[in-house]
């Protein structure tokens, strides 16, 4: 099937939402148990690590991990928003730089200023969107970002997207309560692919959804090691408990170029493949033989290719083995710990 999809359903239980682009998974979001991002919480700090300059605190999900901490005492309240995933047995990672996002807003109380986003170049299109966000914005001290999907929005709907987001920061800011308590909870996986799949698509909400456009095909294959790739090459992508690691095979291509292309379909699928498994952490390539005069080309291709990926992701570079190592923000649960 041709073009972009939106499916809305729910599979074993699990609020989801799948991005179908020409019939192929490019994105899924499963709601898991975990506390999921942009979760605020009024947090009590429990004890320091020493020397790390870090506190566990206490939320009513459990302990949490905050970095970067001065000054603080055991005892204190604090205000936290969760930014990721934890790795299971660990402490939820947190923040105090509360952002509240939506579809065409983010708010930043901490940080002050009209920001909009650098994808929106034209100066006619910067300046209507500056208009409406100084209206929307007037009357407090809160810092704002336009995302990209403001281009061409109407101009009604960019407001009332800002003043929603504004006044659930006045909301959990001005929540003068005592005991430790969740104050906002963070967006699941329909109010997410509203939120973040801004692209023209068609929306499919009918019940059964998965079935009809394949979805449930594609989540059996991410839920195996083994993932295809353009040119008859495959991956096999594996989970520990230290890393993630990802083999290349140039499958039967047997051509002097058989590594190099394999390796290069990689770098342009891998982004996609952890995305819709939810992986994150350490990632070891072990990628099939090349000249080192390829690995250029090869580090230019994967750094493309994930920029337009949603989760951040840091080149770490080649190791004296060889393997290639990337740093991924937890910022999904598994799919594997999930479906089973």
């Amino acid at each position: 099937m041709k073009g972009r999809t939106i499916v809305l359903d729910h599979v074993e239980g699990h609020e989801a939402a799948a991005l179908m682009v020409d019939g192929k998974l490019e994105d899924f979001l499963i709601d898991g148990d975990a506390p999921v991002p942009g979760t605020v919480y009024r947090a009590r700090a429990d004890r320091p690590v020493k020397g790390q300059g870090s506190m566990f605190l206490s939320t009513p999900d459990g302990a949490a991990f905050l970095r970067q901490v001065k000054g603080m005492a055991p005892g204190q309240q604090l205000l936290v928003q969760v930014t990721g995933y934890a790795e299971p047995g660990k402490a939820i990672p947190v923040t105090q730089k509360l952002l509240f996002k939506s579809r065409y807003a983010i708010v930043t109380p901490e940080a002050p200023g009209l920001n909009i986003s650098r994808s929106i170049r034209d100066e006619d299109e910067r300046d209507r969107l500056l208009e409406v966000a100084h209206l929307a914005m007037e009357g407090t001290d809160y810092g704002l970002i336009l995302r990209s999907a403001c281009a061409g929005a109407d101009a009604d709907e960019v407001a009332e997207d800002i003043a929603a987001m504004a006044a659930l920061a006045d909301q959990v800011l001005n929540d003068h309560g005592t005991e430790v308590e969740t104050l906002a909870e963070g967006d699941g996986p329909h109010i997410r692919a509203w939120r973040d799949w801004v692209e023209p698509a068609e929306v499919e909400r009918t019940p059964g959804g998965f079935e009809t456009h394949g979805v449930l095909d594609a989540l059996d294959q991410a839920q195996g090691i083994r993932e295809p790739l353009p040119g008859g090459g495959f991956l096999y992508i594996e989970p520990t408990r230290a890393l993630v690691a990802v083999d290349v095979n140039t499958g039967t291509d047997t051509s002097l170029a058989a590594g190099l292309k394999a390796n290069m379909a990689c770098a342009k699928d891998l982004p996609r493949a952890l995305r819709v498994r939810g992986l994150g952490g350490q990632i070891v390539l072990d990628l099939a033989p090349m000249p080192k005069k390829d690995r250029r080309v090869f580090e230019t291709t994967l750094r493309a290719a994930l920029r337009a990926d949603s989760e951040e992701t840091v080149l770490v570079g080649w190791t004296n083995l060889g393997h290639f190592e990337l740093q991924r923000k937890r910022g999904r649960p598994t799919l594997g710990e999930i479906l089973r």
